[in-house]
């Protein structure tokens, strides 16, 4: 499995670099880019002009339209390991998925698949409980919320159609019953903790997710990367991949 990382400057591209070159997923490196190139990188995906079984973006949710054309030109399977996507850029993504196998995610981490599945199933448990989802980075990150903390919301809303997802709380006044808070947190170094709390009035059941090292999205778009293989055209994701293993 030949694989483009793009974005392979930056820390989860070099990390996914990295986890290639010790032949995880029996992958191969077919090349890197990254739009501030250093050794061996290309500057542009349009540079490329070899073989690949599968492209791996950790740039930036801005390259989506370019990364997506060049998807579909080459026919090449595509994980996207971005967020932050505006409504434009994920039109791009869906509408490349309907010509090339494409994986879209906000968490490239099999434990928060994980984490959304038990959200979702803690919701439908406790349909009259508060519900609050706090998130916490390192103090570079540029999207709030984290697109993995939407995630969880719509797994809530999934069990509760009526929901009502509120990022953060700013005015004063009494908690609507629908509603289900998004709270976020830019601290040092943190690499990424996600937080569910399930308060019934007598009872809260807390769900958490902490990522200790970010090589463990770059394992989790290999194993998507791997999943691609074979797959006809389509939007993927983790519910789809954890399915299966």
């Amino acid at each position: 499995m030949k694989i483009i990382v793009n974005g392979a400057a930056g820390h989860m591209g070099r990390a996914l670099c990295d986890l290639i070159a010790q032949g995880r997923q029996g992958a191969e490196l077919a090349a890197m880019v990254d739009r501030c190139p250093g050794e061996g990188m290309l500057s542009a995906l349009a540079d490329f002009d070899g073989e690949a079984d599968c492209i791996v973006d950790f740039s930036h949710h801005a390259a989506t339209a370019e990364l997506t054309a060049f998807a579909v030109e080459r026919d090449i399977p595509l994980v996207v390991a971005t967020t932050g996507q505006t409504p434009e850029e994920t039109a791009c993504i869906q509408r490349a998925a309907e010509r090339v196998p494409l994986f879209f995610s906000a968490n490239m981490s099999l434990g928060v698949a994980v984490l959304a599945s038990l959200v979702k199933q803690a919701a439908a448990m406790f349909p009259d409980a508060d519900i609050e989802i706090v998130e916490q980075h390192h103090n570079r990150k540029l999207d709030v919320p984290s697109g993995t903390a939407l995630m969880l919301g719509r797994a809530v809303c999934e069990a509760r159609p009526d929901a009502l997802l509120r990022v953060g709380r700013h005015e004063n006044g009494k908690r609507d019953p629908r509603e289900i808070g998004v709270h976020s947190l830019r601290m040092g170094n943190t690499v990424g903790i996600h937080e569910v709390y399930i308060n019934t009035g007598t009872e809260v059941l807390t769900l958490r997710h902490e990522a200790q090292d970010r090589a463990l999205f770059a394992a989790g778009a290999l194993a998507a990367a791997a999943f691609l293989q074979g797959k006809g055209s389509g939007l993927y994701n983790m519910d789809d991949l954890t399915r299966v293993i």
